[in-house]
This record gives C-alpha cells, sequence and structure tokens, in this order.
C-alpha cells in the first residue's frame, strides 16, 4: 500500500513537470509570429525555375566532369560559384578576396588533393556579428569507370539554389533592405568523401560559432521519392526541432504564409534506421549546439548513379522549395531576439 501511493506521488510529480513543460512549448509557439515587408514577393518571386535550370544544365554537365574532391572538376566548379558571385555584387567571407576557403591535402583523406570551400557573404545591419550560415555541398562522385557521375540532384540541385537564394537577398540589399543579420552563403567541398569540408569549417570559422545563429543545409531538393510520386508538393525536414523547438515553430510558420509545401518529418525520427540527420554537411554545425535544418527530397533510382542528371530534375518544384528555403532565412536573419535552444526551455 506503501509503495502504490509513493509511485502515485512521483507519477503527479512528473504529470506537473510536463504539464508546465507543455505550457512553455505552447506559449513559445505562440509567440512567434509570421510577418514579411510588402515587398517581400518582389524577392521570393524572382527565384525562378528558368535560372535554376540554365544554371544547373552547366554546373551538372560534362565540363565539371563530377565535380570529384580535388579534381580539375571541382576547382572549375568553384570558379563558376566565385563568378556567380562576383557579377551578382556578394563579398567573399574570406581576407583574401579569393572567395575560397583553402583545405590542405593532408586535412583529406591520402587519395585526394587539397580543395576548396566557396564562401561569400551578405553584413548584417543590426546584428552582424551574428551569422546565419546557409549551406550546401557541391562536389561529387567523379568519373567511375569511365562514367560520369553528373550530380544534378546531388548536390547540384541544392547549389543552383543558394545561388539563386544568394540573389534574392542581394537584390533586396540593393533596394534598402538590408538584412539584420550578417548570412554567409558556404559552398562546402568533400562531403561525398565523410563530411570534411563542414569539419573543416568548424574547425577553422570563419566566422565565430558561438554567434552562428542557425544553419539551413539544402542536400538535394530538385527530385521525387517513391513515397511521394502521387503527391509531389512535399519536402523532408531533418535536424527542425533537434537542438531548437523555436527554429522548428518558425519553420512551420514561414511555410504555412508562403509555400504550403507538405512538411515530412519521416526521417527526423531518432530511430529512422537511415541516419540522415547524421549524413549531410548540417551535422558538423548541430555539433557545436547550432540549430539545424536539413532540405532533403530523398533518395531515388538514380542516387549515386550516373544517370542522376540535369534533365530529370522537376525545375517548378526545385523553385518552390527554395521559395521556402528562402522564405525561412529571411525571416531568421531579420527576426530580433535568440532562437529559443530546448535546453532553456
Amino acid at each position: 500500500m506503501k509503495f502504490y501511493i509513493i509511485l502515485t506521488a512521483l507519477s503527479l510529480v512528473g504529470s506537473c513537470a510536463t504539464t508546465k513543460y507543455s505550457t512553455k512549448i505552447e506559449n513559445l509557439e505562440a509567440s512567434i509570429v509570421v510577418d514579411f515587408p510588402s515587398t517581400f514577393d518582389t524577392y521570393t518571386s524572382s527565384i525562378k525555375a528558368e535560372a535554376l535550370k540554365t544554371n544547373l544544365s552547366k554546373f551538372a554537365s560534362s565540363d565539371f566532369n563530377g565535380r570529384e574532391v580535388g579534381s580539375e572538376g571541382q576547382k572549375k566548379a568553384a570558379q563558376f560559384l566565385v563568378d556567380f558571385y562576383k557579377n551578382e555584387g556578394l563579398l567573399p567571407a574570406t581576407k583574401d578576396s579569393t572567395y575560397l576557403q583553402s583545405i590542405p591535402k593532408s586535412f583529406l583523406p591520402e587519395r585526394y588533393n587539397s580543395s576548396e570551400n566557396v564562401v561569400a557573404y551578405i553584413k548584417g545591419s543590426k546584428y552582424p556579428e551574428e551569422t546565419l550560415i546557409i549551406s550546401g555541398h557541391y562536389d561529387h562522385l567523379g568519373v567511375e569507370d569511365d562514367h560520369i557521375h553528373f550530380g544534378a540532384d546531388d548536390n547540384g540541385s541544392g547549389t543552383v539554389a543558394m545561388l539563386e537564394i544568394a540573389k534574392a537577398f542581394k537584390t533586396a540589399q540593393n533596394n534598402g533592405f538590408n538584412p539584420k543579420r550578417s548570412i554567409l552563403f558556404l559552398h562546402l567541398t568533400a562531403e561525398e568523401i565523410g563530411l570534411q569540408g563542414s569539419y573543416y569549417y568548424t574547425q577553422n570559422p570563419l566566422f565565430d560559432l558561438n554567434k552562428t545563429f542557425a544553419n539551413l543545409n539544402i542536400d538535394m531538393i530538385g527530385r521525387v521519392d517513391d513515397r511521394h510520386i502521387s503527391n509531389p508538393n512535399y519536402i523532408y525536414l531533418i535536424g527542425t526541432d533537434r537542438i531548437s523547438k523555436s527554429l522548428h515553430f518558425v519553420s512551420e510558420k514561414v511555410n504555412k504564409s508562403t509555400t504550403n509545401l507538405q512538411l515530412d518529418y519521416k526521417y527526423n525520427d531518432k530511430d529512422d534506421p537511415n541516419r540522415y540527420y547524421s549524413r549531410s554537411d548540417h551535422y558538423n554545425f548541430a555539433q557545436h549546439n547550432i540549430p539545424v535544418i536539413f532540405y532533403f527530397n530523398g533518395t531515388h533510382a538514380d542516387y549515386h548513379k550516373p544517370t542522376d542528371t540535369a534533365d530529370k530534375i522537376n525545375y517548378p518544384l526545385l523553385e518552390k522549395r527554395a521559395k521556402l528555403i528562402f522564405s525561412t532565412a529571411w525571416y531568421l536573419a531579420n527576426m530580433d531576439g535568440a532562437l529559443i535552444k530546448n535546453e532553456d526551455i
């Protein structure tokens, strides 16, 4: 009888704690109000399927020979990105103005030559010391058995989406809408060989990791997986609530007020056997307790095959997904106050 009473008392304490936690979560969600300036649609509408297709047709062509880490093709791809940022007038994030964060051969697995992350940024107007990182890897698998791995979806799609997002932010800046926080556009190398480009960045950050606001990582957003053949209006989100439920609520509310995609959290399950949370570059930022979102369309029959080509990309869907990421980044770059981390709830 006493044993039963003790258990009941403990259960009541646990129940009260759960209720208080739930109330805090509800209050946190209610506190997030998504609002955009009247000119916002001007910038989202500048992200167009035609431009995405033009850039991806070049980026995932034989000219770059599969973009293997340290290869001539990867370095040509890096120069393609540098030229884009120069033409658009974005600043280099490196002190030597090359837009390249060099990664020495000694840092990489033995068979690979030195490589480069490509880094461009827009300086914030109110909180310039705080940085929102938008990332995606641009390397791929190179050539195997005389077959080029074009990597159109993986991750040409994320790469060209970043270019359109950066251009939209720069257009807004030119029109007097400078983001409050700095934004780093971080094109990462060596993801395919173990997230080495993002690991190098977190070991040698160009901006203080303790003041890195969040990381939005884009890796494969141009195709539709088998699970969504009948409803392609979706995107998988991974990691949104792992570090900050506040970030999760921002993401949800931005989506509802803009693109209204189906946000699929199947792969965010901590017991998911695919372990996607630890398989793309956001993971190295999450290891530093930086809130992250990983945008992903799932795998398909051409994943990691030479048949992952630009003609198979769903460009209108890629446009819509890029607009969602731009809208989320806009809100994060301009919100006042910090993202509340789960440990502080």
